[in-house]
């Protein structure tokens, strides 16, 4: 697959996973304001859908970053870092992105941003502070790909409509629990009630699926792209032996935003949290970059 495949995978990816979450948060809405005899929760549900979808598209980014809590770096703060996000961004041939600090010791890093002319990449202190600049290439080389492939926008989209799809199903259940129901709630089947409530409990489930929907090999092939536009595939292998060796979680991330970063910053390292492990391990990733720089 090539650079462009990828490209148009991920802008499909985007406009198919919004589009499934209009439709489950709107099926969600209108099943539950049939079983409560109250049209009012549907029209609430469209509200919701339509809104944060269009917030996805348009301020994922923004939302990701202040769930970080990234803050802007100016060019005279730190010009060094500047100058090698830049050169490395027009030798990607890509626009310079803006650039984020994230105030945590953990090692770490991300890009976001719908498009390569509106994107930013975050990286924390901790990083900052243990990469030397060829393994700092590395991972800024990484996330510059992630940007061109434009796997920026379709993971901050999932972000964003995965925690939606869990406040949504967590405020239907405790609607029940309220008393919040008319007449048919009243006379309705216990058997319809019961499904309804298990759908609102399994939706943050689907949604998680939905994130693991994404594949894998997008990390696989950031790592790749970045290699070979640093030239150095043993800079990022040695950035990932780094990172992976700092225990510490990070205090902001969650499972919800784990799939923007390099590496898992939850830190999960379970046979059981390997399932639903948005990222290869960091042992494959560093094996394919050795089978490259042989």
């Amino acid at each position: 697959m090539t650079i462009y495949d990828q490209i148009g995978k991920n802008r499909w990816k985007t406009v198919f996973y919004i589009g499934l979450f209009l439709v489950f948060i709107i099926g969600l809405g209108w099943f539950f304001a049939y079983i409560y005899n109250q049209p009012a929760i549907l029209i609430i549900a469209i509200i919701i859908a339509v809104t944060q979808a269009f917030a996805s598209w348009w301020w994922g980014d923004k939302i990701a970053l202040a769930m970080s809590h990234a803050q802007e770096v100016q060019r005279k703060e730190n010009p060094e870092f500047h100058r090698l996000v830049e050169n490395l961004a027009i030798t990607a041939g890509l626009p310079k992105p803006r650039v984020y600090v994230i105030p945590d010791q953990s090692p770490n890093a991300f890009a976001t941003g719908r498009d390569p002319r509106h994107s930013s990449i975050a990286v924390t202190v901790g990083l900052l502070e243990i990469l030397d600049k060829k393994e700092l290439e590395g991972v800024i080389s990484h996330e510059l790909s992630h940007i061109g492939n434009r796997d920026s926008l379709l993971m901050v989209v999932i972000v964003v409509l995965v925690g939606v799809v869990a406040i949504a199903s967590d405020l239907f259940i405790r609607m029940r629990f309220w008393g919040f129901g008319g007449d048919r709630d009243r006379s309705s089947s216990g058997v319809i009630l019961l499904v309804g409530l298990i759908l609102a409990i399994l939706a943050p489930l689907a949604a998680t699926l939905i994130q693991l929907a994404i594949s894998r090999k997008r990390e696989f092939m950031a790592d790749a792209n970045g290699a070979l536009l640093t030239r150095y595939p043993e800079g990022l292998a040695n950035a990932l032996r780094k990172i992976s060796d700092h225990s510490r979680p990070m205090r902001f991330a969650n499972d919800a935003t784990s799939l923007l970063y390099i590496t898992n910053p939850t830190k999960k390292r379970s046979w059981f949290a390997g399932l639903f492990d948005t990222h290869p391990s960091v042992e494959e990733r560093i094996k394919a970059l050795e089978e490259m720089e042989g």
